[in-house]
């Protein structure tokens, strides 16, 4: 199975993507499904799910939650996160029986969550996966991601992290039957690209300030 793990809808302020095109370029791609996580936010993802007819392809609900630790990826989830603690939004996570990965972890950007802040030695229990490959990274980037999960047994994903149609499916999670179960047992591959990676960031940066 092909999962892109991080995609983003127009519900989020930097993309300019409608859930449709979301779903119908994702298939196109090859995907088997995606999880919708946009910023803060559950709308896209529900809309995205309520457009999904195909049985054969899964639409994960999901959320990007800004922390003040830096981004947290939920996965599976029922209603939004309320909370922008980290260690709250982890809770309400879990309360929901949610996946939490944590995205783009070393990104070198100017947009300060884009960093994680704490250790993963403290925290490698209470999470279940890190982003090992998100196609807006730079180089060098997504490799500092597949030492920590490496060296500290965590499974890694992939994702896209799409705000555009042409990013959809440069990133994404390889598995075998149930995602959940493959998280957990650290059966997870990840392939992708970044080459359309600064494209993507740049004109996301300008719909940000434009819209």
């Amino acid at each position: 199975m092909k999962y892109d793990l991080h995609n983003h809808t127009y519900y989020s302020k930097c993309s300019n993507l409608k859930p449709e095109i979301l779903i119908k370029a994702a298939k196109k791609k090859g995907m088997d499904g995606i999880a919708v996580t946009d910023h803060n936010t559950m709308k896209g993802a529900l809309e995205a799910r309520k457009l999904n007819k195909d049985k054969d392809f899964e639409v994960i609900l999901g959320e990007e939650i800004g922390t003040n630790f830096g981004d947290v990826i939920g996965l599976y989830l029922k209603k939004e996160i309320k909370s922008k603690e980290f260690f709250s939004v982890i809770d309400e996570i879990k309360a929901q029986d949610g996946l939490i990965i944590i995205p783009h972890p070393f990104r070198t950007s100017s947009n300060p969550n884009h960093l994680f802040k704490l250790p993963f030695e403290k925290i490698k229990n209470k999470i279940d996966a890190i982003e090992c490959f998100n196609a807006r990274m730079l180089p060098g980037d997504n490799e500092k991601s597949q030492v920590v999960a490496k060296r500290l047994k965590i499974a890694g994903t992939g994702g896209s992290d799409a705000h555009f149609k042409f990013e959809i499916g440069k990133a994404y999670t390889i598995f075998e039957g149930s995602l959940r179960r493959a998280i957990k047992q650290k059966k997870t591959r990840y392939e992708g690209t970044i080459l359309y990676g600064p494209f993507g960031g740049l004109l996301s940066f300008f719909r940000r300030r434009l819209f």
